[in-house]
C-alpha cells in the first residue's frame, strides 16, 4: 500500500524530464535550421559578390579595350611565370598576341611586361624569333619592362627588344643553361634496393639517379647539348643587346643583376615601370592588353582569392 504514492511521486518528474528533453532537441533542430539557413544565404551572397565583381571586371576591360581600339595606344603583353611548352607562356600561346599586337594599326609600340624566371630555351627562342620577324615586318618598336625577375629564358626573350627596362630592385640576367640531376646509388647500397631497369643504347641512362655516374654520357651532354644551348643564348644576347652590352668574365657566367647595376653592364636600358614606358617612351596616354580569349567560365572563376580580397579591402577601407 505505500508504494502508490511514491509511484505518484515519480511519474510527474520523469514526465518534466521527458518534456525537457523534447524542449531541447525542438531547440536544438531549430538551431540547426537557421544555421543552414544563414550558412545557405552566405554562400549565395558570396556567390554573387563574386559574380558582380567579375562582371564588374569584364566590364571595366571592354571599356578599356574600346576605348583603345581605334585610338593610338602601347600594346602590352604581359610574359609571366615559367617559360614552358604547353602553357601560357609558350611560343603556341604567346605568338599571336605578338602578330595581334604588332598588326594592330593603332599600336604604336609593343610593350612586354616580364616577370618571369624563365623556362624552355626552345619557346624561348621561338618567341625571341618571332619578336624579330614582327619588328622588322612591321617597323614598330618593342620595348620590354622588367618588374621583380627577368632571368634565363626571359632574358633570352627580352633581348629581342629595342630597349629594356626595370626597377632598381629587379634581378635581370642569369645567362646560363642548366639541367638538374641527382643520384640515389649509395643509399640503395645501405637500404639493400637493387636496380633492376633495362635499356638499349650503351649511354641510354646517363641521368638514370638510381645507376652509377656515367661519366662518357655527362660529358657528351655537358659539351654537347649545354655548352652549344649556351651558346645560342650568348650569341641572341649579342645580336640583340650589340655594342650596349658590356662584357667581363661574369657576364655570361648564370649570376643576376639588381636593375640599377645592370644598367652599368649593359643587360638593361634603363630604370621604369609600365605607367613610365607608356607615358614618357611610347609617348601615348592609352594601352591595350593582349592576351588570349577566355570563356565565361574563365572570365568568372579568374583569380576568385585576390581579387575577393581586393574588393574586400576597399570595402573596408571605406567603411573605416
Amino acid at each position: 500500500m505505500e508504494q502508490g504514492p511514491q509511484n505518484n511521486q515519480q511519474d510527474p518528474q520523469g514526465f518534466k524530464k521527458l518534456a525537457s528533453a523534447v524542449e531541447s532537441l525542438v531547440k536544438q533542430e531549430r538551431w540547426t535550421r537557421r544555421f543552414a539557413n544563414l550558412l545557405k544565404l552566405a554562400i549565395a551572397a558570396y556567390i554573387i559578390f563574386f559574380i558582380t565583381v567579375a562582371v564588374q571586371n569584364m566590364n571595366q576591360l571592354d571599356e578599356l579595350e574600346s576605348m583603345a581600339k581605334g585610338k593610338e595606344h602601347a600594346a602590352i603583353i604581359k610574359l609571366e611565370g615559367a617559360i614552358m611548352p604547353g602553357s601560357k607562356i609558350s611560343a603556341e600561346t604567346l605568338n599571336p598576341l605578338l602578330q595581334k599586337a604588332f598588326a594592330n594599326p593603332s599600336s604604336k609600340a609593343v610593350v612586354i611586361q616580364a616577370n618571369s624566371p624563365g623556362g624552355s630555351p626552345v619557346q624561348s627562342a621561338l618567341i625571341n624569333d618571332e619578336i624579330t620577324r614582327l619588328k622588322k615586318k612591321y617597323n614598330k618598336p618593342v620595348y620590354v619592362v622588367v618588374e621583380d625577375l627577368c632571368a634565363s629564358g626571359c632574358y633570352y626573350i627580352a633581348v629581342a627588344a629595342d630597349k629594356i627596362y626595370a626597377n632598381r630592385g629587379s634581378m635581370v640576367g642569369s645567362i646560363g643553361v642548366r639541367m638538374d640531376s641527382f643520384g640515389f646509388t649509395e643509399l640503395m647500397d645501405k637500404m639493400g634496393i637493387e636496380n633492376r631497369s633495362m635499356h638499349a643504347g650503351e649511354h641510354k641512362t646517363f641521368i638514370n639517379p638510381f645507376a652509377p655516374v656515367d661519366e662518357e654520357g655527362r660529358k657528351f651532354f655537358q659539351e654537347r647539348i649545354l655548352e652549344r644551348t649556351h651558346q645560342q643564348f650568348i650569341e641572341t644576347v649579342r645580336a640583340g643587346r650589340g655594342d650596349r652590352i658590356k662584357e667581363n668574365e661574369l657576364t655570361y657566367s648564370g649570376l643576376v643583376w639588381l636593375g640599377d647595376e645592370a644598367i652599368e653592364n649593359g643587360l638593361i636600358d634603363g630604370l621604369g615601370d609600365m605607367g613610365s614606358v607608356v607615358r614618357d617612351v611610347v609617348g601615348v596616354k592609352h594601352s591595350r592588353i593582349y592576351e588570349s580569349e577566355k570563356s565565361l567560365i574563365e572570365e568568372l572563376m579568374g583569380d576568385i582569392s585576390s581579387e575577393t580580397a581586393s574588393k574586400l579591402s576597399l570595402y573596408l577601407t571605406t567603411l573605416h
